[in-house]
């Protein structure tokens, strides 16, 4: 940038002056200085003598750095709402990088914040994933119904932009983006950018979109984008380089079936090394594994197709491997999108497709994308003929499979524990295979290794207070966080009563962890146990009936302080939990339906009600 007495109103001598010292400054002293200048030239009374900007060498060093009249610094608001921890850690990133660009910035949960305080605010961004059927996640709900509520103020001061997080695969992809932005936008807000809709591989997305807002906050949008492109990645962990898009490499250590013979069940025990990974997790956190796909799949497809395994085909950014490889490892074909079949009905024009993605019925096209994969799409809508360049370039990344983490670090130093259900079942004249699940039960073996990350999740932890009474329900799998959650209050030899509801199919077969949990009762770090395996009686019995049978103890827990945690199947079971609790409080605390609900949305606000859901 050069000033010249042509096209500023600088002179000659003010010129080069300009022109000598704008050169030697770097991207945030820049920043503050148009930040300076913009409040100078706003200043209430005009000044006769032109404002000192640094004071010279020979005045005292407390003034020394000291403008005559500070700018306003520039402020934004962070809200996320999030199940599983990726929005938390986005809104810390995009805090960081606002941060270095000297805009200060508030992050907080929505459960943390008081609505009210909306009129406050002059910048808002929202980072929020959409959980379920197109619901908010649990740390969502309350400011949710507040935006949706009468409640809800004018908001035309405010600016405002969001990150919707979701994935693809589910009929309301970023249901919960969409109903802020929309909302907002109805209360008279202005956005700030875009909003941006993010699948499940999100970094690319993400950043772009923290990029552009960076750019609509900052003086210096060249400096905002600098600061964005030199950011470190969005998922990465301080304590280690390892990450989402850096995964690490673990040992298998163990891999054991937890069911007895005899059993319909099979459930792995897998325990995997992070010994030299700086890889750091707690109990509730998660852990994401990149699974491949398997080898039988693969290889009907590329022989319905008529492919050469071995061609080279594109797997991202400037990268390529052999078509086996590619569908094998990096590719999704095990489930269907609709904007897969979207862009798959481009491609080939099929009238059928065209007419199942425009069916009045969304009951029809939501069945074939729950219940078909790529190979069933190829034989059903005529994708014969299509090159493999073609068809792997209408495919997504396949996504990391979470696994809630069943181990204590203080209990087990360097090792990360599982609890896996294998998924196995006939369709269509088919074996179909939960992709990760059965890579595990059958590819996986002692010695082998593979690509983990730890998903750290603040929406399901300990109580901070040790002594704080806690109530656990998981059935089947969602049982793994429970031990994570016992073997660390024995490890720091907790004192706080501990309660756990387990079911599963049957007593001799399917009690997984059995041993342990006796163990436990026996030193008293677990104080109680009831179990419903659903089986073994005529009338099948569920973890929720059994709470209802302990109804007037769990809710003297519950007023005394207890903390609730629910893990597992989210569409049967946790809405069958969450009624449960509902009636117990009712019964105990002499409550109206209503107020019983509301009693339970205040646990959640307190974080004594959490749940890891899926």
């Amino acid at each position: 940038m050069e000033f010249n007495v042509t096209n500023s109103p600088f002179n000659d001598q003010q010129a080069e002056l300009l022109n000598r010292l704008l050169p030697t400054l770097n991207s945030h002293q820049l920043v503050w200085l148009g930040g300076y200048l913009a409040a100078q030239s706003t200043a209430s009374g005009a000044q006769t003598a032109a404002p000192q900007l640094l004071a010279t060498s020979n005045q005292t060093s407390s003034a020394s750095t000291i403008p005559a009249a500070p700018a306003k610094p520039r402020e934004a608001t962070i809200l996320f709402g999030s199940q599983t921890g990726n929005g938390s850690s986005l809104a810390k990133k995009l805090a960081k990088r606002l941060e270095e660009l000297q805009i200060k910035t508030e992050t907080l949960s929505m459960a943390d914040f008081k609505p009210a305080n909306l009129k406050k605010l002059e910048n808002l961004l929202i980072v929020v994933s959409t959980h379920g059927e197109g619901d908010p996640p649990d740390n969502a709900i309350a400011f949710h119904e507040f935006l949706y509520s009468k409640r809800a103020p004018k908001l035309e001061q405010l600016n405002y932009s969001v990150l919707a997080l979701g994935d693809t695969s589910y009929e309301f992809f970023c249901q919960t983006g969409k109903d802020f932005d929309s909302r907002l936008a109805e209360l008279g807000a202005s956005r700030l950018a875009d909003r941006v809709d993010c699948d499940v591989d999100f970094d690319e997305s993400a950043n772009e979109w923290m990029k552009t807002v960076a750019e609509a906050l900052s003086a210096s949008p060249s400096a905002a984008a600098s600061a964005a492109d030199a950011a470190a990645p969005l998922s990465a962990d301080p304590d280690s380089e390892y990450s989402r898009s850096n995964p690490f490499q673990a040992e298998v250590l163990e891999n054991l079936n937890l069911n007895g013979r005899g059993s319909a069940r099979e459930t792995r025990h897998l325990e995997l090394s992070l010994e030299g990974s700086g890889l750091r997790y707690e109990p509730g956190d998660s852990l994401g594994i990149y699974p491949h796909n398997h080898p039988q799949l693969v290889d009907d497809i590329i022989a319905e197709m008529g492919w050469n395994p071995d061609e080279e085909v594109p797997t991202g950014k400037n990268g390529s491997a052999p078509l086996r490889e590619a569908l094998h490892r990096y590719y999704e074909i095990t489930v269907l999108t609709k904007p897969l079949l979207e862009q798959a009905a481009k491609l080939t024009g099929s009238e059928a497709l065209n007419k199942l993605l425009a069916s009045e019925s969304p009951d029809e096209l939501r069945a074939y994308v729950g219940g078909h994969d790529l190979l069933d799409l190829i034989r059903d809508y005529g994708l014969k003929g299509r090159t493999a360049a073609e068809i792997t370039g209408i495919l997504r990344k396949i996504p990391a499979r979470l696994y809630s983490i069943a181990s204590s670090p203080n209990a087990t130093p360097d090792e990360v524990h599982l609890t896996v259900r294998t998924v196995r079942y006939a369709s269509g004249g088919r074996d179909r295979y939960g992709v990760c699940s059965v890579q595990m039960a059958e590819r996986l073996e002692p010695g082998d290794h593979v690509p983990v990350f730890v998903q750290h999740n603040p929406n399901f932890k300990l109580p901070a207070n040790p002594d704080t009474p806690i109530i656990m329900i998981g059935p089947g799998t969602g049982v793994a966080p429970f031990r994570s959650f016992m073997a660390e209050r024995e490890e720091s030899d907790a004192r706080g009563k501990s309660w756990l509801f387990y079911g599963d199919q049957h007593f001799s077969t399917d009690f997984l962890y059995q041993t342990e949990w006796q163990r436990w009762i026996k030193d008293g770090v677990l104080t109680k146990m009831d179990v419903a395996f659903s089986r073994d009686t005529d009338q099948k019995v569920y973890v929720q009936h059994r709470m209802l049978e302990k109804s007037q103890e769990l809710y003297e827990w519950i007023a005394g302080g207890a903390a609730v945690y629910v893990c597992g199947d989210e569409k049967q079971m946790a809405h069958d939990v969450h009624t449960a609790l509902e009636t117990i409080i009712a019964q105990g605390g002499g409550l109206s339906s209503e107020q019983a609900s509301e009693y339970l949305l205040r646990m959640q606000q307190e974080k004594r009600y959490q749940r890891d859901v899926y």
